[in-house]
This record gives C-alpha cells, structure tokens and sequence, in this order.
C-alpha cells in the first residue's frame, strides 16, 4: 500500500458518519448515537537506488461517548457511562488514600 493511499482511506473512514450514528425512532422518541472517533496514518518511504521498501498503515478506533435523545420538541445529552473506567478510577483513588492513610500512620 502506498502513502497516498493510506491517506485517502483515512480522509474516507474518518467522517461524520463514524461519530453520529443513525437515528432511531420509536415511541415518540428518537435517540442518536455519539462515539468519540480517532484515527492515525503513517508510511514510509524508498531511498533513491530503490533499494529500500516502503509502506503504510491506517488504524481506527471509537468508543461511545453518548447519545441525543429527543423527545416531544426538547434535545436532551445522555452520556455513556463506562463502568470499568468509573472502577479503576475509584479503586485508584481508594488505592491511594490506603497508602497516604498508611504513611500518617506511621509518623512518629
């Protein structure tokens, strides 16, 4: 693959298609689908003899962030919650108030 052709597949893959989903309805309510989308490129390159290869690569990645519910008129944000994020968080923090409990503890 070449370095242009990495780049044009990132510019195609990376739209707003990929962040808003679809909106659904039903019941009167219609919710639309938000994900944080992010994206990196990269290449090389051959030196003047062409004795040296080249390439190229494209990754992608998303995770939900939330979603617009819409309901009788009114735009309202719900956010995802990422619950292994939200327990790592607090056991970090738990963590780390054991070990400043642990240091006063010990002071004379």
């Amino acid at each position: 693959m070449k370095i242009d052709d990495a780049f044009s597949i990132a510019k195609d893959a990376l739209t707003v298609e990929r962040v808003y989903a679809e909106p659904v309805e039903r019941d009167g309510t219609t919710v639309i689908g938000v994900a944080a989308v992010s994206g990196g490129a990269g290449g090389g390159g051959s030196d003047p003899e062409g004795q040296q290869g080249s390439g190229a690569g494209f990754g992608i990645g998303a995770k939900p962030v939330g979603a617009f519910v819409i309901r009788d008129g009114r735009v309202r944000w719900q956010p995802a919650v990422d619950v292994n994020r939200l327990i790592a968080v607090v056991g970090a923090v738990a963590l780390a108030a054991l070990i400043v409990g642990a240091r006063f503890a010990r002071r004379p």
